[in-house]
């Protein structure tokens, strides 16, 4: 508790890059995962029930799993070696990323297939196509997709395996709040690793009652009701 109240020079350092590489991975898997998500919740076509299963599997994809594989695509052999990010806050970043991917297009496109059910044949009989109707109804279902966006943070900023992986945990450069736990737990120094875990329990505890008051927001003030995969 001493090392948060004193504002630790160190800990601000962990805790402050742990959560840089969480807000840009996010951005940027929100940024395809939501245009994506809400695509394929009102498309259809021959092959989609195999393209939801397959994301369903990569909702369980471990992140050790997309660790190697980022680490694989940018070390010095792989087809992305030439951009020198293994060991580095934009592996970290990418990794993330990676990983929270899936997420995202699988909650958006269950909130807008949902949605498509409810008003798709309205939509249609006025002209919109696939895209429009996505779109359209990804604005409609706006404040339950802002859960998504907190439920994808709240995964990004949890993990530990893909960012060791691919950042190696250098200190001062790419170790963040799950690394640090990790290491500073087996070199037995308890403060720093609990202080860091009061936090990052503190971000996830603010990310739920978030979606909690979005949630009750949406429901009283933009009349939706609740979202299926979000109440589970």
């Amino acid at each position: 508790m001493a090392l948060i109240t004193s504002l630790d020079p160190v800990l601000l350092s962990i805790v402050s890059r742990s959560l840089a590489v969480s807000s840009l991975a996010c951005a940027l898997a929100c940024g395809l995962g939501l245009v994506a998500g809400a695509w394929l919740g009102v498309a259809r076509f021959k092959s989609r029930g195999a393209l939801l299963m397959l994301l369903n599997t990569l909702l369980a994809l471990p992140s050790v799993v997309v660790g190697l594989l980022v680490y694989l695509l940018l070390s010095r052999s792989g087809p992305l070696g030439f951009l020198g990010w293994l060991f580095s806050f934009k592996a970290m970043v990418l990794a993330q990323a990676v990983l929270v991917l899936p997420v995202v297009m699988a909650l958006t496109r269950q909130i807008v297939d949902d949605a498509e059910r409810d008003h798709g044949e309205q939509l249609q009989s006025l002209g919109a196509g696939s895209l429009l109707r996505s779109l359209l109804l990804a604005w409609d279902e706006r404040y339950a997709l802002l859960t998504v966006l907190l439920a994808a943070f709240g995964r990004a900023i949890s993990e530990v395996g893909a960012v060791m992986i691919v950042g190696g945990n250098i200190d001062g450069f790419t170790r963040v709040m799950t690394t640090a736990i990790a290491l500073e737990t087996s070199k037995g120094d308890l403060p720093l690793a609990l202080a860091l875990g009061m936090i990052l329990l503190s971000v996830v505890l603010a990310l739920n009652a978030g979606v909690s008051l979005l949630r009750r927001w949406h429901l009283r003030f933009a009349g939706g009701g609740p979202t299926p995969v979000l109440a589970t």
